[in-house]
């Protein structure tokens, strides 16, 4: 890393010495005072300044001081001839990043910057990503055309001011589970500490207790050090246990535990860890039906129930496919460095007709896929897949809006008949009744006889 580094010494032979020095491999400016130091930072800001701690007018310390308020990123580096232990305890205090005694060759000089700038690069690093995964996680990338996404978009605002409040999240693989826990963590007053994320099956049973609490030195074959476990490493911050419904019985009762306590025992450990941290589940299974059939403890249910956001499937928010696949297409674009900037209106149409199985997860894949084979600046039916253009979308879709769901009709005037829109909407209110006849009936305003006689009469597929 070439940086700018501003000596400042008012020895003119040190000072030309170690400019001249450093100079090799750097960009170096030289200021005789403190007060030059200072002007000099109205201007410019470096990346690294030497600065001598005994100088006449201002003193390196005294500078010191009066240079934070110019720049807090600039690392500052100490020089003495005969320094002592306070004047070191004291730079430290005021923010410098070491303290070098002066030699007569200099040749301690090279090390502490080479260290002081893999510091520095690693730092810049680091709040990049940070500034990074705020803007990623930001409200303003919750896609909420639909009447559903807009309602929970809004119970996500009231949640992530919410510190404490343990939170549920439901719905199919791919809907963005995830997304959701972090946009909670990352706009909450946790969004400093750390969001830990954990897959309840990526992780085998037997070793899933070591892995959340962790484990002291010898407490089973292996074990040659203690280990924090994952539930210390969200201390202060968020632990995110996705899949949760897939978690054994005897997890459950453990996990059960810390919610309860609020604390617990490392494997082999005697003493109780008391830890501070919002938990969000999230799980793809229907755990009422998962606590009837004794396969979920309910007492864990009703701890992880407190607050039950539901995530809709992709089918049931249509409003927000071509959003998404925009927001999608130019993620995409920028990454893989081409220039497509809209996807065309048949393309389009095929989107929204496509039932995504998998999801917001799968629209990304299909984006993906359709950016790579893209020639063009626009996004065409043929750049899509197969299954795209072979499913052909019901002309009646059960969507939700609000607390109701709704049955969309589409007739293609001159393709569709009467009978097919009836048959279309028979079909789909079966379907979203999953295939009891009484209440499909009942949703329908007819008969059960009524429904059998109509049902007879549809061709079989």
């Amino acid at each position: 890393m070439r940086a700018t580094i501003f000596v400042t010494d008012d020895d003119d032979v040190v000072r030309q010495a170690l400019s001249r020095r450093l100079a090799k491999h750097h960009h170096v400016k030289s200021f005789d005072s403190g007060e030059a130091l200072l002007s000099a930072l109205d201007h410019d800001v470096p990346d690294l300044i030497l600065l001598d701690l005994k100088m006449t007018g201002l003193s390196g310390l005294e500078t010191l001081k009066q240079l934070r308020s110019k720049t807090h990123q600039t690392l500052v580096i100490l020089l003495t001839a005969y320094g002592t232990v306070e004047d070191a305890v004291e730079a430290m205090k005021l923010g410098a990043y070491d303290f070098l005694i002066k030699s007569v060759d200099f040749s301690g000089v090279e090390p502490v910057i080479g260290r002081a700038l893999e510091y520095l690069s690693l730092r810049r690093r680091v709040d990049f990503e940070t500034k990074d995964i705020v803007e990623r996680f930001s409200f303003q990338h919750l896609i909420a055309n639909s009447a559903s996404m807009k309602e929970l978009v809004g119970q996500i605002q009231e949640m992530a001011q919410n510190a404490k409040t343990t939170v549920l999240l439901n719905g199919e693989t791919g809907t963005g589970k995830e997304f959701v826990a972090r946009v909670l963590h990352h706009n909450g007053v946790r969004r400093h500490a750390p969001f830990v994320g954990v897959n309840c099956t990526a992780i085998p049973q037997e070793l899933f207790e070591s892995e959340l609490f962790g484990y002291e030195r010898g407490a089973f074959t292996g074990a040659n050090q203690r280990k924090p476990g994952l539930c210390e490493q969200a201390e202060g911050g968020t632990l995110f246990l996705d899949e949760i419904g897939d978690l054994n019985l005897a997890m459950q009762a453990k996990l059960l535990r810390v919610l309860q306590e609020r604390s617990f025992k490392r494997l082999g450990g005697r003493e109780d860890i008391e830890v501070d941290f919002r938990l969000i589940a999230a799980t793809n299974r229907d755990l009422k039906k998962e606590v009837s059939q004794g396969m979920f403890r309910e007492d864990l249910f009703f701890r992880l129930n407190v607050v039950s956001l539901q995530l809709p499937p992709l089918r049931e928010r249509i409003e927000d496919i071509i959003p998404l696949s925009v927001q999608a297409l130019i993620r995409q674009s920028q990454e893989i460095g081409k220039d497509i900037r809209e996807i065309d209106a048949e393309a389009q149409r095929l989107l929204e007709r496509y039932t995504y199985p998998g999801n917001i997860r799968e629209l990304q894949n299909i984006i993906e896929r359709a950016v790579i084979f893209c020639r063009g600046q626009n996004l065409t039916p043929g750049d899509l897949p197969r299954e795209v253009h072979e499913e052909s979308r019901s002309s009646a879709q059960a969507v939700t809006c609000g607390d109701q769901q709704v049955i969309r009709i589409e007739m293609a005037l001159g393709t569709h008949t009467l009978a097919d829109i009836e048959g279309a909407v028979i079909e789909e209110v079966m379907r979203v009744s999953d295939y009891n006849k009484s209440l499909a009936a009942k949703q329908l305003g007819i008969t059960r006889f009524a429904l059998d006689r109509r049902l007879k009469k549809m061709p079989d597929d």
